[in-house]
């Protein structure tokens, strides 16, 4: 896809958002395109490898939560993959604070040169399990916002992003269309782990018949120092 192409598919999206990028900014999402698509070709980042779809289900996708984040926030996405919804939300406001948390190495190295490669600051990768990383002090309860997108069902989530946040931050759950079953079986972790659970976001990706949604879980009090516990605990054996 040639950029001019790119840029005019990408703001058909963003009018429907209400989101207005500068040229640097479509020109550092069709970077990061290519980039996918290239290394794509060599290590399992994405199925998702057509263009078209690239724009609708990882970059607009990620952006659905933008309202939900301020312009100064420090953000950790977790088992972030290919870099979603991080580095999208990093290009839309670039003064948040970002980490980009994955436990495989290969998918750290690809975000390494996205971040290289489109000049992003205030940002790094951490190669971990979110278990690992919730009990280091680096990053426990130091964030604004906790994300992850299609990661694990939402008693798990819980368990890996509540020990992020600091109090008064929000986890946010990207999911699919199947969620209202998710927050019955999470509401217990979700308490447990100092949250409260707010409204419930379902709608449509613009232009598109892919239902979404976004659960959103504030942090009431600090963590129980017990969680997370040990890799592999939460989804095995969920709150």
């Amino acid at each position: 896809m040639e950029i001019n192409q790119f840029k005019e598919k990408m703001n058909v999206y963003l009018k429907e958002l209400n989101i207005e990028l500068t040229d640097l900014q479509l020109q550092q999402f069709y970077k990061y395109m290519n980039l996918l698509i290239d290394w794509n070709k060599k290590i399992n980042l994405t199925a998702i490898t057509e263009p078209e779809e690239i724009i609708e289900k990882h970059f607009i996708d990620s952006l659905t939560i933008l309202e939900k984040i301020n312009k100064e926030d420090s953000i950790i996405d977790v088992g972030t993959g290919a870099g979603f919804p991080g580095i999208p939300i990093k290009i839309v406001y670039p003064k948040t604070k970002t980490v980009l948390l994955d436990s495989l190495n290969k998918r750290i190295n690809f975000l390494k040169e996205v971040i290289k490669e489109l000049d992003l600051k205030d940002i790094e990768t951490i190669h971990a399990r979110a278990e690992e990383a919730g009990r280091d002090n680096r990053f426990r309860e130091k964030f604004d916002i906790a994300v992850a997108r299609a990661v694990a069902p939402a008693n798990v989530l819980a368990e890996y992003l509540l020990p992020f946040v600091k109090t008064d931050g929000k986890s946010i759950f990207m999911k699919g269309s199947n969620w209202k079953d998710e927050i019955i079986n999470g509401k217990n972790a979700i308490k447990k782990l100092g949250g409260e659970l707010l409204p419930s976001e379902e709608f449509v990706i613009p232009k598109t018949d892919l239902k979404r949604n976004i659960i959103v879980v504030k942090k009431i009090k600090k963590t129980i120092n017990c969680y997370p516990r040990k890799p592999g605990t939460p989804s095995k054996n969920p709150l």
